[in-house]
This record gives C-alpha cells, sequence and structure tokens, in this order.
C-alpha cells in the first residue's frame, strides 16, 4: 500500500511561520514522525508540498497512474479557494483524508469553509501535526478494512 501526503503553500515554513498557531515542529520533524508510522503500518509513504496550485493539481492527477492507494492532503490556504484541487480529488477518485494543524473553524471567518473537504473522505483539524498521524492511521484502516471487504 502506497499514501502520498500532501502539503500546500507555506507548509515549509513549519517551525518558523505562526509558531503560536503551527507549533514548533518543522516539516523535516513531520516526514521524519510519519515514516516511523509507516514502517509501523508496513505503508510506503510519498511526501509532496508546492506552493503552487497547478503543481498540486499535477501531483494529484499523477497519483492515479503511480500506484497511490491514498491521500492525505493538507491544501493549506487552498483549502478555502481552489476548486481545481477540488475537482482533481473527484476526478482520481482516491480515498483521501483532508487536514489541518489549526483549528480552522476557531479562525478567522474566511478560514471556515473547506471547498476541498466534500472530496474527501473526513478530515482532521486542530491537532498540530499528530492530526496528520491520525489522517494518516484513519485512511490506511479505512484502505485496509476496503480490501478484507473485497476479499
Amino acid at each position: 500500500m502506497k499514501i502520498l501526503i500532501i502539503n500546500g503553500p507555506n507548509i515549509q515554513l513549519l517551525g518558523k511561520r505562526e509558531p503560536e498557531v503551527y507549533g514548533h515542529a518543522t516539516l523535516d520533524d513531520l516526514h521524519k514522525h510519519l515514516k516511523c508510522t509507516a514502517v509501523e503500518l508496513s505503508v510506503d509513504i510519498e511526501f509532496f508540498q508546492s506552493n503552487h496550485e497547478g503543481d498540486i493539481v499535477d501531483r494529484i492527477a499523477e497519483a492515479f497512474n503511480s500506484g497511490i492507494d491514498g491521500i492525505v492532503i493538507n491544501p493549506a490556504a487552498y483549502t478555502h479557494t481552489s476548486i481545481a484541487i477540488h475537482d482533481a480529488l473527484r476526478g482520481v477518485n482516491i480515498p483521501t483524508v483532508e487536514v489541518h494543524i489549526s483549528n480552522i473553524l476557531s479562525r478567522e471567518s474566511f478560514r471556515h469553509c473547506s471547498l476541498t473537504a466534500p472530496a474527501c473522505l473526513g478530515v482532521v483539524a486542530g491537532l498540530g501535526i499528530d492530526g496528520y498521524e491520525w489522517a494518516f492511521r484513519a485512511l490506511v484502516r479505512r484502505l485496509v478494512n476496503k480490501k478484507t471487504t473485497h476479499n
């Protein structure tokens, strides 16, 4: 099983950007943590981060042909603006969980609406970078259960 972790704009600044909101862990810290979780779950993991909407859309489309079984995505600011990312997720029909480091519902009102969430199985928000692990685990569990019920 292969899971793709996609991060949108400014996530490369983790640990530096607004640590009171996003914490002190870096993107590298997040990758190391998720690699350990992937080993524990016997799952392959791949990471992608871009500040460019089109690159994210292209990577989602590539996932369809590259054996990706599931996606964990933090669209970051594109959560609230990107119909293109929503459409890409719908188009590939790969099970996806959306994740946010902060609780988007406790922040500015423009962050309360996710255009991408309707294309996802669920959303994990407000748990810091631990939310990625829970999104990852939930997605893997869903995929494993789907395989066992179809065999």
